[in-house]
């Protein structure tokens, strides 16, 4: 069953960008993930209602919750420094060091949790990190280089805390519904998408976007929130390196609707990478 609601968290995922790419003309990146987390919260909370569990809020312990809270606050510390990162460094070279999360968090569960280190699982994990590498290929929108090396780090950080979203929500769903572990830890990522808004002075944008776009990126945050409830239900029931590297297929599920839907031309990057996750993502499956 955690490997179907792996496998549907991908499709949700990658309907996610679809979505987001026909809401997000004109429409800063920060500011659309923003709206689309307040989408995810809404729905969050509508499944702990529908499912009787807000009542048991108050019953979690205080070890599950600090650790629910904390996987939200690494996804927005995630986001955080891959932004920055991206700010001050190459995409072609911030990515790749970004995606590396796949392989970290499969060491980290296997270093943290436990989980045994299978050889199909840790050849799986090393296909699909394989395959996004060679799927993103040579990007040609570079960013201006400033001369500093310190975006490396701040790339690296994101890939870890990537990871660590993954092991801290397994250990906090140990005795938590995996729908109110996700409608927590929510709040927490919806915190720091506005925070970013704020910040950057880009919430000014709000009365900008037009209906099509908030269609679409209400559309694409219904995704996001299926996407995240299947995620985390996933690594509820099983392994967090088998999961996360599942989910991760969304990478190709997205790259094929793009070609059907936005009419997106295949280069040979996207082919073989996507060719190689595939493999990476069967092996998982078996």
């Amino acid at each position: 069953m955690s490997v179907t609601l792996a496998l549907l968290a991908a499709l949700f995922a990658a309907l996610t960008s679809i979505l987001a790419k026909i809401g997000m003309e004109n429409v800063n990146s920060n500011l659309a993930t923003a709206i689309r987390t307040v989408i995810v919260l809404i729905m969050a909370f509508l499944m702990v209602l529908m499912t009787g569990q807000l009542t048991t809020i108050t019953m979690i312990s205080a070890k599950a919750l600090t650790f629910i809270l904390l996987s939200g606050i690494a996804t927005g510390l995630s986001w955080l420094f891959f932004f920055r990162a991206l700010s001050m460094g190459d995409v072609s070279k911030v990515v790749p060091i970004d995606k590396s999360s796949v392989v970290l968090t499969i060491l980290f569960s296997i270093l943290v949790l436990g989980e045994e280190a299978v050889p199909q699982i840790m050849a799986g994990g090393a296909l699909i990190a394989i395959g996004t590498f060679v799927l993103i290929g040579k990007n040609e929108e570079k960013k201006r280089f400033t001369g500093s090396q310190i975006y490396i780090v701040y790339a690296i950080l994101a890939a870890v805390f990537a990871a660590l979203t993954s092991i801290l929500a397994k250990i906090g769903m140990e005795s938590v519904d995996s729908n109110v572990a996700t409608f927590l830890r929510t709040i927490v990522i919806l915190i720091f998408a506005w925070a970013i808004v704020f910040f950057q002075g880009t919430y000014k944008q709000l009365r900008l976007i037009s209906k099509k776009g908030y269609l679409f990126l209400i559309l694409s945050g219904a995704a996001t929130g299926l996407s995240w409830l299947c995620y985390f239900a996933a690594i509820a029931m099983g392994k967090v390196s088998v999961v996360a590297p599942i989910d991760k297929f969304s990478v190709v599920i997205t790259m094929i609707l793009g070609f059907v839907i936005l009419k997106e031309k295949a280069s040979k990057y996207t082919i073989i990478g996507g060719l190689i996750i595939t493999a990476g993502t069967i092996l998982l499956l078996y």
